[in-house]
């Protein structure tokens, strides 16, 4: 069943001109410069001046505000976002992938996807992907989520059913699995086996890293789930969408209990969907909150894919594959954080900690190991 509509996109056209509207520094921006990229995206007017100041704490890329000053037209943006990539030639060079990504995520998916996600106007990326630009609609005054704090029931509730927008928009479409993405991330069984035997590797740093803050029970959880790696991607092989990859409450934005839009596509892959719900509950909520309201969430998320249009899909068998897809959670977790190009805080330390600690008590209390070797 496919519920995406990408029927007029041409999955395997060529960029077009890249690099025309790239700046490498938020200085470079001036109000033409403004003015003819707005007018590119669709919004007719006349930037006669303008002021920027940095925003967010982004590992892979630079966040900028821009004032606008624009005349009275009560439908022109008074502020927008910038994001570019940050950092010297070599670590550019190892992150290109996810830039190209997350430019094509919203020069391609974005208009057919039904989760919520900024306005672009515009995404460049120059051809050796060492310099790309996002302008994005400002969703100020929301607010991101915070790992280390956790978030409501309800604004849970809100980011599942956005996230069932993505989900079944590209339901089981097989032309994500066809050859004319080549930029484009598989989750399948041979990249989640590769990615497995990184993660045991990754785990014994991680254990040994945080030998005194890390609980005995969770070490072991770790170096179970790592384990089970090379297995995983055969159980979860019946199901693919494009999936956020990073689904987690720092990449939210929050207006309301009710309003969340989603950020950060650099992770964007091809995959089961269970993995985006799974991290996104096992890291988002404390155990305690997460056992007494998950059949509810899951439940809030199948809702909300049946309204979308998925079709013999049952609660039954989502709640299976959120329990199948739980490693989901030690595997970013412990890749993001002993591969990470950004230097450990005691603020990242605190998010990586929380994450490991929620995702293994999900891990346990769902079963998942069982059900990955039964």
């Amino acid at each position: 069943m496919k519920s995406g509509n990408l029927s007029d996109t041409p999955l395997d056209e060529p960029e077009a001109a890249p690099g025309v509207w790239v700046v490498d520094d938020p200085a470079e921006v001036t109000p033409e410069w403004m003015t003819s990229v707005l007018r590119a995206g669709g919004t007719d007017l006349e930037v006669t001046g303008l002021s920027y100041e940095p925003i967010g704490t982004g590992q892979l890329g630079a966040s900028y505000r821009f004032v606008l000053d624009a005349g009275a037209d009560d439908y022109a943006p008074r502020t927008v976002v910038l994001k570019m990539a940050t950092g010297p030639t070599e670590v550019r060079d190892l992150i290109g992938l996810g830039y190209r990504t997350e430019v094509n995520f919203y020069r391609l998916f974005a208009p057919a996807a039904q989760i919520r996600v900024p306005r672009c106007w515009s995404a460049d990326i120059t051809a050796d992907a060492r310099q790309f630009t996002l302008v994005l609609q400002d969703a100020h005054p929301a607010l991101p989520g915070s790992q280390v704090e956790g978030c409501t029931v309800e604004q849970a509730a809100a980011a599942v059913r956005n996230l069932a927008g993505l989900h079944a928009s590209f339901w089981n479409d097989d032309r994500l699995t066809g050859d004319g993405l080549p930029w484009l991330r598989r989750g399948d069984e041979r990249a989640l086996t590769n990615f497995g035997r990184l993660l045991v590797t990754a785990t014994a740093g991680f254990v040994e890293r945080f030998a005194a803050r890390l609980a005995p029970e969770d070490a072991d959880t770790l170096r179970q789930t790592a384990a089970a790696m090379s297995g995983w991607g055969r159980r979860i092989e019946g199901r693919h969408s494009l999936i956020h990859g990073d689904y987690r409450l720092d990449n939210l934005l929050f207006a309301g209990a009710d309003d969340v839009t989603a950020v950060d596509w650099q992770s964007l892959e091809v995959g089961f969907p269970g993995r985006d719900l799974a991290y996104f509950l096992s890291t988002a909520l404390p155990p305690a909150l997460r056992r007494t309201d998950q059949k509810a969430l899951v439940g809030a998320y199948h809702e909300a894919l049946v309204g979308y249009g998925v079709a013999d899909y049952s609660l039954d068998d989502c709640f299976t594959d959120y329990r199948l897809g739980m490693p989901q959670g030690p595997l970013i977790t412990v890749l993001g954080c002993m591969y990470s190009a950004s230097a450990p805080t005691e603020r990242s330390d605190q998010m990586f900690l929380s994450m490991a600690a929620n995702a293994c008590a999900a891990i346990r209390d769902l079963g998942t190991l069982d059900l990955l070797t039964s």
